[in-house]
């Protein structure tokens, strides 16, 4: 049995290597054929993005951008565990970070009690905002796929009601734009000063924290297990004492918070403030990654690093006289193409273990009953 065991295990180790490296050659075949599509050479393209995309400027820009995308990343992924579709994350987002905004504009206190309590803020109202898709799932049986899509809209206007001067909205840059009040320059986060190729946003530090807490809280204590056990079988989770209704709302909740900080990366270290210009959609994008990482912290690191790579590089891409409309292509094509390998490999994984574990019992089965003939 433990030679079989061995034997499992190896085959699950080689599983995992063939699942990623299955989908990269996928979306490598698939991109090709798209651009040779639109009469371009796909070899100078791949070479073009690998020669810009590491570049030392594009490198601290893919940081910049990957520490956004984990963060949304990881909030979807603690949804995911749980077996909920937190679509949410991009309203829950975009009004924590508006209301954390107005709240750091109107702070006079030091920066080293400012920044923390705009990061509070940030988490609460995202974390307030996602518990109502909890409650009314848990309460009255609301699909949390429906809910949040109505919060998103209506966080999107109750943003643009109250962006507007002489609410928390006042003008800036000549009258052009609306936006809260700018935080002051005690309350920017730190960066990092890398030289010619630009600052390094100090909050990628948070973004780090928040990663090592998820693999903690999620892998190593208690409550992580009974996440991931009502994720896995409701039944099973109730009938071992587990109140599935409260981890629902709270596995809402903590994703909720984490969506929070999403938007903290630009609010603290490059907008310092919040106006019509402030990033959308990236709670989407955590989606992607999310299922690009399989919710794993290391693998959403690597999807959200190959997301930042992949819009640096496409976007420098149509100044070469490539279609612009190839980034959203090429995206897709590797989210469908990870979702569909490790599925393959899945289901090959699961069929050569019942194979083996049938052929290991027949095995044992028949030396007992030639044992017993003896």
């Amino acid at each position: 049995m433990n030679r079989l065991t061995s034997r499992i295990d190896r085959e699950r180790l080689l599983l995992g290597i063939a699942a990623p490296l299955l989908a990269i050659v996928a979306a490598l075949v698939v991109t090709t054929l798209v651009i040779l599509a639109t009469g371009k050479n796909p070899g100078a393209a791949f070479s073009d993005m690998m020669t810009y995309g590491f570049a030392s400027d594009s490198q601290v820009y893919i940081l910049n951008k990957a520490t956004t995308y984990y963060l949304a990343g990881v909030s979807v992924a603690i949804g995911f565990r749980m077996n909920l579709f937190n679509i949410g994350v991009d309203g829950q987002y975009r009004l924590a970070a508006f209301v954390a905004a107005v709240l750091g504009g109107a702070l006079t206190v030091p920066g080293w009690i400012a920044i923390p309590l705009i990061m509070i803020c940030a988490m609460a109202t995202g974390a307030l905002w996602a518990a109502v898709a909890g409650i009314l799932k848990v309460t009255r049986g609301v699909s949390e796929v429906i809910a949040t899509i109505m919060l998103n809209s209506i966080a999107t206007a109750v943003i643009a009601y109250l962006l507007q001067p002489g609410k928390l909205g006042e003008l800036q840059q000549g009258g052009t734009l609306v936006s809260t009040k700018p935080l002051p320059s005690s309350s920017y986060f730190f960066s990092i000063n890398t030289g010619p190729a630009g600052e390094l946003d100090g909050f990628i530090v948070v973004a780090v924290l928040v990663g090592l807490a998820y693999w903690f809280v999620l892998g190593r204590t208690r409550f992580g297990f009974d996440l991931r056990t009502v994720g896995q079988s409701e039944s099973a989770a109730s009938a071992s004492g587990v109140s599935v209704k409260k981890m629902v709302a709270t596995s809402m909740i903590i994703s909720g918070a984490v969506a929070g900080l999403v938007g903290m990366p630009t609010l603290l270290n490059e907008s310092h403030q919040f106006d019509n210009s402030f990033p959308v959609g990236i709670g989407f994008t955590g989606i992607a990654i999310a299922l690009l990482g399989r919710n794993s912290p290391i693998g959403i690191a690597l999807g959200a690093l190959l997301w930042g790579f992949l819009e640096r590089t496409t976007n420098h891409l149509e100044f070469q006289g490539y279609d612009k409309e190839i980034l959203g292509v090429i995206e897709g094509v590797i989210v469908l193409c990870v979702v569909i390998a490790y599925e393959v490999v899945r289901r090959y994984g699961l069929k050569r273990q019942q194979q083996k574990v049938g052929a290991e019992l027949a095995a044992q089965a028949a030396a007992t009953k030639k044992q017993e003939v003896a």
